[in-house]
């Protein structure tokens, strides 16, 4: 760590939308659409039965090497700043969605998660002094029921704890979007991401060793997984998430979270043999075409 160096003093900033609305979107759609690989290679490639264990492999390497890369560190008020908001997209973000996980059917952690759009519209109101549009509320609503049609099937059990755990993790996450674009970026992406990783890290790391401990020994196919989420699902989709939250309006980039749910079908039809039915077809439709319009509609 002798070499980091802290960053020379500029002003925060709050990024306007950029006129290349395009390519930022294509970029930051990146990150939700490596998280749809998540669950598969959850499932298949990494130890079974420890995700508090692959979420902090998840960050706290890939938050590491960022800061390395980046060569900054948090000065002044911005240690406080990004402890907040790894906590918030990172650390506690994923200890209340493993509690979702385990109470929950997946199904429906997923509808609690496609929520987020709508916390977030409803939080750029006194965070960031947008106005509440109805367009944005209906294409939220609309969001959540094609995520439902995706992810549910037949009977539903519901747990209070879990149901608890999803709507925190949510709001957690919809809330880290909103005080990321409040706050600003203050340093190159790579820097700001890792300091976000390793702060997320930091918080996961003791809970999954007490809660889970270490593998004996990792397979090469474990070991594989492991380095796909560190590489390409974490370091990579949120240095471009981060990015995307600087350049894109608060709520056009939370509706790109739709993409996970339908990546997620998509690969568990394609390689792990799913079937696709037609109600998770006409969800796909529709939270595809919820992404599309919410896009188009932060252009007008």
């Amino acid at each position: 760590m002798a070499a980091l160096t802290l960053p020379t003093p500029h002003p925060t900033t709050t990024a306007a939308p950029s006129p290349r609305l395009g390519p930022a979107t294509l970029l930051a759609a990146v990150a939700p659409v490596t998280w749809g690989t998540t669950y598969a290679v959850t499932t298949e490639w990494l130890p079974p039965d420890r995700p508090l264990l692959a979420a902090t492999v998840r960050a706290l390497p890939a938050g590491l090497l960022l800061v390395a890369v980046g060569r900054r560190l948090p000065r002044g008020s911005w240690w406080g700043k990004a402890a907040v908001l790894g906590v918030l997209n990172i650390g506690a973000f994923f200890a209340l969605l493993f509690v979702a996980a385990y109470r929950l059917p997946g199904g429906v952690a997923a509808v609690l998660g496609a929520a987020q759009p709508l916390l977030v519209a409803v939080l750029a109101v006194p965070l960031l002094g947008q106005r509440l549009q109805p367009r944005t509320l209906l294409l939220g609503a609309l969001g959540v029921g094609g995520v439902a049609l995706i992810v549910l099937s037949g009977p539903v059990t519901l747990d209070p704890v879990g149901i608890a755990a999803g709507l925190a993790g949510t709001a957690c996450m919809g809330t880290g979007v909103v005080l990321t674009k409040r706050w600003g970026r203050p340093v190159p992406v790579l820097a700001f991401t890792g300091w976000q990783l390793t702060a997320g890290g930091l918080l996961l790391l003791p809970l999954a060793l007490l809660v889970e401990g270490l593998p004996t020994a990792l397979t090469g196919t474990e070991a594989g997984g492991l380095l796909y989420l560190i590489t390409v699902n974490t370091a990579l989709a949120y240095a471009l998430w981060l990015r995307g939250i600087g350049t894109l309006p608060a709520d056009r980039i939370s509706f790109l979270g739709l993409l996970s749910p339908v990546v997620a079908a998509t690969v568990g039809w394609l390689l792990l043999g799913e079937v696709l039915t037609a109600p998770q077809l006409a969800g796909m439709a529709v939270a595809l075409s919820c992404v599309v319009l919410a896009q188009r509609a932060g252009r007008h």
